[in-house]
């Protein structure tokens, strides 16, 4: 297998995609990226998991955090609060850059795609990330005291109310990402890296005619849930709170008949003969950089077994 789409959101997501990147030429994987999360901030263009994956395949992430970058300094987000400005998205200095050169861009007229590839290219990445699609999609999360933007939920009010539901805001009108159309008539398989069903991957299968596409290629799903928990974010929350036990049977479920093959963690390997598709277990809690790339080379052994 010379080809992979890797789907991709938040910290799980980017972890196996450094690790993929490590394992796999530029010209061998494609990162499709959630944008559901973009929103608009102080004026600036913000791409959460399109920047998570920018500053892990350029290896400047802040390991500790699991977002924005590393040696980051503060200073900007400190004088806004100085000056009485709610600061509840923390943008660091250098990070700050990042967006004003988005913002820049979007503003002369060029698509997100030409600039996660400029972006890319001056963060010294080789290999392509595409944004799911070239329109605007809005994450929205229903609770019960009404509806907020999925940055509003997830870092000004920390994830803390309750689920009701999931909205994808310009959905409906959205078309796949021609970069993405014209990689999977060539690929080989697709990967979904270990990031939330609902908020980071649902957003893209739900792109119109994104799902349909995928079901000519053998598709296997990493679980973001171990041991009844999501490694990092609230997706075993809001499993939890819609109903739904946070288990690798249930993300399986969740995925349906989308799913060729599926990879869940040792811990939860008493529950692989309950998945009814094929199955590996193997370590998929990624600590170290060996820990990424041992699990994208299980990856990419087991899609190879699959096609």
């Amino acid at each position: 297998m010379t080809k992979i789409l890797a789907i991709t959101g938040g910290v799980g997501g980017a972890k196996l995609a450094l690790g993929l990147s490590k394992v796999l030429n530029e010209d061998e994987v494609l990162f499709l990226v959630n944008t559901g999360d973009d929103f608009q901030h102080l004026g600036l263009e913000i791409s959460p998991d399109v920047d998570s994956l920018l500053y892990a395949l350029s290896e400047k992430n802040n390991p500790e955090l699991g977002w924005g970058r590393k040696d980051e300094s503060w200073n900007f987000i400190s004088t806004l609060e100085e000056l009485g400005e709610d600061a509840w998205f923390r943008l660091g200095d250098r990070d700050l850059a990042l967006h004003i050169i988005r913002t820049q861009k979007l503003a002369r007229g060029e698509s997100i795609q030409q600039v996660t590839d400029e972006l890319s290219a001056a963060l010294g990445i080789r290999h392509r990330i595409a944004p799911m699609s070239q329109s605007k999609i809005s994450t929205i999360v229903e609770t019960p005291d009404g509806k907020l933007g999925f940055q509003e939920y997830f870092v000004r009010e920390k994830c803390e109310p309750k689920v009701l539901n999931f909205q994808f805001q310009g959905i409906e009108t959205a078309e796949p990402n021609p970069v993405v159309v014209s990689w999977l008539k060539k690929c080989d398989g697709v990967v979904i890296c270990p990031s939330n069903p609902y908020v980071s991957v649902d957003p893209i299968l739900k792109v119109p005619g994104l799902k349909e596409l995928l079901r000519s290629k053998p598709v296997i799903a990493v679980s973001p849930i171990v041991g009844g928990l999501a490694i990092k974010g609230p997706a075993a929350k809001m499993m939890k709170e819609l109903g739904v036990p946070p288990s690798p049977i249930a993300v399986s479920d969740h995925y349906g008949d989308l799913l060729s093959g599926f990879v869940l963690d040792i811990t939860d390997g008493d529950q692989a003969n309950d998945i009814s598709i094929p199955s590996i277990v193997t370590q998929t809690v990624m600590v170290t950089l060996q820990d990424r790339i041992d699990l994208a080379k299980q990856c990419v052994r087991f899609l190879e077994e699959l096609a």
